[in-house]
């Protein structure tokens, strides 16, 4: 700056001393050809607390189970679509409604990322036929009647999981957890005898979700970019049996309904929204949490089977149920206490 310039710190206005006559007194003036405006810029944003990151975590994890555990009401209401349908439809809407989603958020250079990694293409062929298969059965069994039965293999899962993480990746059970997995095979095996066949449906759908889990850990794809290869996967087949079945005239699509149409466009974005929430929920509270809410999702699948689906709940039911219920109580227990011997509690 020149000398004899001074710049206000207020308003960034320039003053200028010119120089006094002998014993004169002379008060500055203001340069405004000279001065700039100077604009105090905005103070940053507060970051969000880490209460109100749990916040906002726990509600979208409990909003994803609760969409999870009310799809039932969803796929009764397309009961006159054939279920292979239903989930072609479901699909095909996925993938363009996720795709476009990774295109938006990440640019068109999310595929070549998802399948650089090391086995990502073989593990996400695999993942997306199982939950294919998964979806199918799902959807016949609401369908059909058999909202209860499945309501029992969501229950299950987990218990599923321990098996496969001690049969595939060598990991060791305590005592409580084995308790745990004695306590669920009893039930399953009363309900066996009692009802006089095996509950495949339940087993399948935890089987299926068990292994779809197992390979998609191993993957090491995060959930979103993973359903979007998935869904690309099985877009081929799905879009060419909604093709067969329009020109072998069986397609449901425009010849049913609007309100069925739009429901089936819009099974894309059921299935995709809630996963999307998942994953935003679950990195912003403890695993153990979310062990907990999942509970969530079978439990209003079985109260939407008995209470308004009208399905049959009889003793010897509650009986394997409250079997199983007490080995995941057992094994929610123990996953709590162990998180909290190790500090996280």
């Amino acid at each position: 700056m020149p000398k004899g310039r001074r710049v206000s710190p207020r308003c960034g206005l320039v003053y200028v001393l010119s120089k006094p006559a002998h014993g004169a007194q002379t008060a500055p003036r203001f340069d405004l050809a000279a001065s700039q405006p100077m604009s105090t810029p905005p103070p940053p944003p507060l970051p969000n607390s880490p209460a109100d990151e749990f916040r906002r975590g726990f509600v979208a994890t409990v909003a994803t189970f609760i969409v999870w555990g009310l799809f039932p009401l969803y796929w009764r209401e397309l009961q006159a679509v054939p279920s292979l349908q239903i989930t072609a439809h479901r699909i095909a809407w996925c993938t363009l409604f996720v795709v476009g989603f990774l295109l938006w958020r990440n640019g068109p250079g999310w595929l070549r990322a998802t399948l650089s990694r090391p086995r990502a293409t073989p593990m996400l062929f695999a993942s997306s036929i199982l939950i294919t298969v998964n979806w199918v059965l799902y959807i016949w069994a609401v369908n059909h009647g058999y909202v209860v039965e499945s309501s029992l293999g969501y229950f299950i899962n987990p218990l599923v999981n321990v098996l496969l993480g001690v049969a595939v990746l060598q990991e060791r059970l305590n005592t409580r957890q084995w308790c745990s997995v004695a306590l669920a095979a009893l039930g399953v095996a009363w309900l066996t005898w009692s009802v006089g066949k095996l509950p495949w449906i339940a087993l399948t759908l935890a089987s299926s979700f068990g292994l779809y889990g197992l390979i998609r850990k191993q993957a090491s794809v995060e959930s979103i970019p993973g359903l979007g290869v998935e869904s690309l996967i099985m877009f081929v087949p799905a879009l060419g049996y909604l093709v067969w079945s329009e020109f072998n005239g069986v397609g449901a699509f425009g010849h049913i309904g609007r309100y069925e149409d739009v429901l089936m466009v819009l099974a894309g974005v059921a299935t995709a929204m809630p996963l999307i929430w998942f994953a935003y929920g679950a990195r912003r509270i403890p695993l153990s949490l979310v062990g907990v809410i999942q509970y969530i999702g079978p439990t209003l699948q079985l109260l939407t089977g008995i209470f308004l689906f009208g399905e049959a709940f009889s003793h010897d039911q509650l009986i394997g149920f409250g079997c199983i219920w007490a080995a995941l109580g057992l094994y929610a227990v123990d996953g709590l206490w162990r998180l909290r011997m190790r500090g996280y509690g």
